[in-house]
């Protein structure tokens, strides 16, 4: 009877440790695929990022400036009030 416990540990076992070695043999091999790289990732890379638009840089270089300045104010009125 113990003997069975052992052989179907053992083929658990071998299950078990074929599963480990096989899982990311499988995902390596699946990642390194060109094709599903340039279908997948990089279509996805460009739905959630999609290109500036000219317009859009000028606006944020605008908003920087503005924030800029009135931390710049608010630094300057503090200054003139602790002197």
């Amino acid at each position: 009877m113990r003997s069975l416990c052992v052989k179907c540990y053992r083929r658990v076992s071998d299950w078990e440790m074929s599963l480990y070695l096989t899982f990311p043999v499988v995902m390596f091999w699946i990642s390194n695929q060109a094709e599903w790289f340039e279908d997948y990732v990089v279509q996805r890379k460009r739905e959630l990022w999609p290109r500036e638009k000219e317009g859009q840089r000028q606006e944020l270089e605008e908003f920087k400036q503005k924030i800029r300045k009135q931390r710049e104010e608010r630094l300057l009125q503090a200054a003139q009030q602790s002197s």
